[in-house]
């Protein structure tokens, strides 16, 4: 499923081009459909929540940190053991493939207007 080749690291076996599945807290007013262990605020105004966001490792660093790469292009760092972190399951792969196709997208593009000499 990876198509892009990157370097192996001693770092939780994570590589550059891998997929991940960062599950990230949030507060709102109006919860997504994605939205998991939804609770309500102690005055009902707004909710707490968990979401799942679908990256792809475009980096790994030496010191075991992990540049995620978002559909929007935004870059987050994000410690490889954060329990946070996860490799997308079977059922994620097929689901939300296309997302992480965007962004394996948007990386070669990068990559290829990087290495063009004009």
């Amino acid at each position: 499923m990876n198509h892009m080749i990157g370097l192996r690291s001693n770092t939780m076996g994570w590589t550059a081009g891998d997929w991940a599945v960062y599950r990230k807290s949030k507060i709102s007013s109006k919860p997504g459909l994605r939205a998991a262990r939804v609770v309500a605020t102690p005055k009902g105004e707004s909710y707490n929540y968990l979401v799942d966001k679908y990256w792809v490792v475009e980096q790994v660093k030496p010191d075991g940190r992990l540049i995620l790469r978002t559909p929007g292009g935004k870059r987050n760092v994000v410690d490889s053991d954060d329990p946070n972190l996860r490799r997308p399951s079977l059922w994620d792969r097929f689901l939300f493939r296309e997302r992480f196709q965007f962004i394996e997208e948007q990386l070669q593009d990068q990559q290829d207007s990087s290495s063009d000499p004009s």
